[in-house]
């Protein structure tokens, strides 16, 4: 079996032209880079257009990769700034609350369990809608913090924001948040 080559190895490589490293770095990141889109565009046919888009910025742009950060927060900035580009280009979905991205499935672990494991859904259903109902600079910050466990530094290089203004922006997010979860979704969270 051949060695894993690493990021750099594969960058080096592919900006010499040597498309086996580019199908490499693709098929390496490709569920990642689809997972970031989906998660701003809200589609799976634009969320496909997204990440197409962001490979060819990433192999165009590849020669910009300085390495002083991680490649997949360079290859996270792409994506980022790829998506607001679509969306700005296209006009607002109205999103409705009736529809069910997908049916709660319990497995038969015993009445507790199975409450406690519908509590939890009933949660995490509640606050993706919330998430899904801020701006998008709100839920961009938001997901990237806690649900992709971004570093603030981090999350500055993605957004181009100074970490003073990624601070406020993530607090006033979050109190935001507080909003609309507070707004009658029907579902308590503890502070």
């Amino acid at each position: 079996m051949a060695p894993t080559l690493n990021d750099e190895t594969l960058i080096q490589q592919a900006l010499q032209g040597r498309q086996s490293a580019q199908a490499m770095l693709v098929k390496r990141y490709e569920k990642y880079v689809f997972t970031l889109s989906l998660r701003f565009v809200k589609n799976r046919e634009d969320a496909l257009e997204v990440a197409q888009d962001s490979f060819v910025r990433m192999f165009r742009y590849m020669a910009d990769f300085r390495g002083d950060c991680k490649f997949t927060t360079w290859l996270y900035k792409i994506v980022y700034t790829t998506s607001l580009n679509h969306l700005r280009k296209q006009k607002p979905e109205i999103l409705s609350l009736d529809d069910a991205e997908r049916p709660i499935q319990v497995e038969d672990t015993g009445t507790a369990d199975a409450s406690a494991g519908l509590e939890q859904q009933d949660r995490n259903a509640a606050l993706k809608q919330a998430i899904a109902k801020l701006s998008p600079d709100d839920s961009t910050i938001i997901t990237l913090f806690y649900l992709y466990e971004q570093s603030l530094e981090e999350i500055c290089q993605i957004m181009n924001l100074t970490l003073t203004n990624a601070k406020t922006k993530l607090c006033r997010a979050r109190q935001r948040l507080r909003t609309v979860l507070d707004g009658g979704i029907g579902v308590e969270f503890e502070a």
